[in-house]
Order: C-alpha cells, then sequence, then structure tokens
C-alpha cells in the first residue's frame, strides 16, 4: 500500500513546512508595528465635532 511508505508524503510535509516557517515571520513581523507613535508631533487636537443632524 503506497500510503504505508513515508517517503513520498514526508518530503513534501517537510519542504512545506520549511517554506512556511521561512516565509511567516516575516509576513508577521511586518505587521507588528504599523502605526507607530511619533514624537515630533505632540500637539492636541481642539476640534469640537457639530453633529449635522
Amino acid at each position: 500500500m503506497p500510503q504505508l511508505n513515508p517517503l513520498p508524503w514526508l518530503c513534501y510535509l517537510t519542504l512545506a513546512w520549511l517554506i512556511f516557517l521561512s516565509l511567516a515571520p516575516s509576513k508577521i513581523l511586518s505587521h507588528i508595528n504599523l502605526n507607530e507613535p511619533n514624537s515630533k508631533s505632540n500637539k492636541t487636537n481642539n476640534y469640537v465635532w457639530t453633529w449635522p443632524w
């Protein structure tokens, strides 16, 4: 029975996990600090919202 031979599917599984583990951290780390605080502009917004309805 071919499903009992682990060599073909184990190679594909290992290759897929190696690709996943090499690409996933860079994709995840690129989304961690999207909105870094800007220390240069600390002005307060004095705009009062006026509801039109």
